[in-house]
């Protein structure tokens, strides 16, 4: 069993910047999704490394009282408020009407989840765009020469990436990778990352994974997956959280490590927040 910790949330809205109003949700989809519920919601479903799964509620967090949420009593971070991006004219948000190929026509930089207020950020990650290396520097390096090649196949079009370490110890990485289309970047989570196989690849440092159970909470993002996971024990000195989510043609990867063991909160809320800004 894993530990656990809980959360009593309500959902985020987030603030569009000066951007033409989204338009209404398309009718009857088809694309396999886990979830359809009501707007600014979110949902993680879990896959083991045994190829197993679950559904699981990541919790949102109510910034009408405290902007960035920060309360000492559960470990939440204080953020900043989340704003989406203008769109070009005329282009719609990803999972509306009339954009069928669900793309992320923003500047995908600025779908970057922020740092949290008393962050250090990482000078080599600090919101803009990234090489391919940059991102493959988290997994081994027997993995990454494989991966490097099917990113290369999968006409992956940039990666943006932000880094930062919190005062409690917590090294976080998230990295967005857009890709030409859903079915490539469905294709590299799925045929390259192998996620929820029993030989998916694990970050760089993690030798056996376990599926992340036991949140509490039912909110959820329209057509937003995410398949998260925790490094088994017994580990070394730090613990690995990571999770993948998928949002259209664009798959983020949020990636958190601590000295001592990596904290259930602090990721569920940073895995919510990112989720929402993609969906």
């Amino acid at each position: 069993m894993t530990e656990q910790s809980t959360m009593t949330v309500e959902p985020v809205p987030l603030v569009a910047e000066e951007a033409p109003a989204p338009a209404p949700a398309a009718p009857g989809r088809t694309r396999r999704v886990l979830w359809a519920v009501a707007r600014w919601t979110v949902a993680v479903a879990v896959c083991g490394g045994v190829g197993a799964g679950t559904a699981m509620g990541i919790t949102a967090l109510d910034r009408t009282e405290v902007p960035g949420l920060a309360t000492e009593s559960d470990g939440r971070w204080e953020y900043p408020q989340l704003r989406l991006p203008a769109l070009p004219a005329d282009r719609p948000r990803p999972f509306t009407e009339g954009n069928e190929g669900e793309i992320h026509y923003a500047d995908l930089r600025q779908l970057l989840l922020p740092a949290p207020a008393g962050a250090t950020v990482d000078p080599k990650l600090k919101g803009g765009w990234v090489p391919d290396d940059a991102y493959l520097a988290g997994y081994g390096k027997e993995e990454r020469e494989r991966l490097k090649v099917a990113l290369g196949d999968s006409t992956l079009r940039h990666i943006a990436a932000r880094g930062w370490t919190t005062p409690d110890g917590t090294t976080t990485r998230v990295h967005l990778l857009r890709f030409s289309s859903v079915a490539y970047a469905d294709r590299f989570r799925i045929d390259s990352l192998k996620s929820g196989d029993a030989d998916e690849e694990m970050p760089l440092g993690v030798a056996e994974a376990e599926i992340i159970d036991g949140a509490s909470g039912d909110v959820r993002v329209p057509e937003v997956t995410a398949y998260a996971y925790q490094e088994k024990k017994p580990y070394g000195p730090e613990q690995t959280r990571w999770a993948y989510i998928t949002a259209g043609d664009t798959l983020a990867m949020v990636t958190q490590t601590r000295k001592g063991g990596a904290l259930a909160v602090p990721f569920q809320q940073t895995l919510a927040l990112q989720a929402q800004l993609l969906g």
